[in-house]
């Protein structure tokens, strides 16, 4: 499928940063490749498959760890039970992701839609959220306007 990758090529093909690649590497979640006489690195297909996996679970929020175990359970060499368990603790924090990006969503489109235009009122909105402020100062805020003073302690 793809011949033998340089630590640039691979880079550029995946998208991620080369000092990223070689962390990966040290931190065993991607492969030490061979190299060549000169001491070049060189990956292969199965490298580059495994880095887009590990960017996109870094986009999608995964920490290293929790990738670092997804990549054991497809590596194979575990028990029917320890998949089932570690996949559906998995699916769990992939289910609670997904909902608290709907949630994000609901929030973003309604902010959005009370916003629209870019209009400005003339009077404080306090369901809008788009950071205008709409002519009040953002400071200080209410809660340190209402702070009990000083003076006299």
């Amino acid at each position: 499928m793809h011949r033998e990758l340089t630590i640039g090529a691979l880079s550029e093909r995946s998208g991620v940063n080369i000092e990223t690649i070689r962390y990966y590497e040290r931190t065993d979640l991607l492969p030490a490749p061979p190299r060549t006489r000169g001491g070049h690195r060189i990956y292969d297909g199965a490298s580059l498959k495994r880095l887009v996996f590990i960017r996109r679970s870094r986009e999608l929020g995964f920490a290293l760890d929790e990738i670092r175990n997804l990549l054991g359970l497809m590596g194979g060499g575990h028990t029917c039970r320890e998949v089932h368990a570690v996949g559906l603790a998995h699916l769990e924090h992939i289910r609670a992701k997904i909902a608290d990006l709907r949630r994000m969503e609901r929030t973003l489109a309604a902010t959005a839609a009370r916003c629209e235009g870019g209009r400005r009122t003339r009077m404080p909105d306090p369901g809008c959220a788009c950071g205008e402020g709409h002519g009040r100062p953002s400071t200080p805020r209410d809660d340190e306007r209402t702070a009990p003073s000083r003076r006299g302690a």
